[in-house]
């Protein structure tokens, strides 16, 4: 059976188990809403541009986080990799703050910047740019030496040697890293807007739960979801898929 049928069926059963939980009043509306009104308020969001609105502004913001967590994660990430100094110092420390959860960030980054777009920026960053880091300093110590003193005696050097060596074959564990950085990001923003008044689907979120509308709070989880599977699907998906077919692995079964 084809894998496009299978997730349809798939997806039809739960939305009909949905259906039946309501139709049969397992849980009271409030705690469970219906499709129907899930999809009602999800229109009614689009319709009105709220949330198209509010997907603009947590978009802007993710990206100028992640975008920086990208370029900064990926140089530190290469720097610990390749420098014994840092990776005995500065290595431990990113190791180290990886362990806590983004959330940790939001107070200390409020009494730095205030409850402002700052800080909700700068929680967006510390979601991503160490796990970015932490993958490419994985990615570039797995790269066997053979591949490097093969690149050095054919006269690669610096950037030379960076871009032809190091990066191709780092860039496996490098592309991971982005994919848990972004799923990193939008958890760190998701929990910024909840607190920050100002528009974003995490504003949506907490409008919800305030005005007691479990119909908006799923209507705006799915449009989450829906983000999250477009930029899975159409970005990391493809470059995974390029990765793998550049290191002659084929599509996956």
């Amino acid at each position: 059976m084809n894998k496009h049928i299978k997730r349809l069926v798939f997806y039809t059963g739960l939305i009909c188990i949905w259906s039946l939980a309501v139709i049969l009043k397992v849980w009271p509306e409030y705690i469970l809403p219906s499709p129907w009104g899930v999809l009602s308020s999800l229109k009614d969001g689009i319709v009105n541009l709220t949330f198209i609105t509010g997907t603009l502004a947590s978009l802007k913001r993710i990206a100028i986080g992640y975008g920086f967590s990208v370029c900064f994660g990926m140089i530190l990430g290469f720097a610990i990799g390749r420098i014994k100094i840092l990776d005995e110092t500065v290595g431990s420390l990113v190791v180290g703050l990886q362990t806590l959860p983004s959330i940790c960030w939001l107070p200390l980054s409020i009494l730095w910047f205030g409850l402002n777009e700052k800080a909700i920026i700068f929680v967006v960053i510390m979601g991503a740019l160490l796990a970015i880091t932490i993958s490419t300093d994985s990615g570039v110590k797995q790269i066997s030496p053979i591949y490097i003193r093969a690149g050095k005696n054919m006269g690669a050097q610096g950037l030379t040697l960076l871009t032809t060596i190091l990066l191709p074959a780092a860039l496996p564990a490098i592309i991971a890293g982005l994919k848990q950085g972004w799923s990193f990001s939008w958890r760190s923003l998701m929990a910024g807007e909840l607190l920050y008044v100002s528009i974003g689907l995490g504003q949506l979120l907490m409008m919800g739960r305030e005005l007691n509308d479990m119909n908006r709070v799923i209507a705006v989880m799915l449009v989450l979801i829906l983000i999250g599977v477009t930029f899975d699907r159409f970005i990391f998906a493809k470059l995974e898929a390029a990765v793998r077919e550049r290191c002659g692995l084929g599509e996956r079964g």
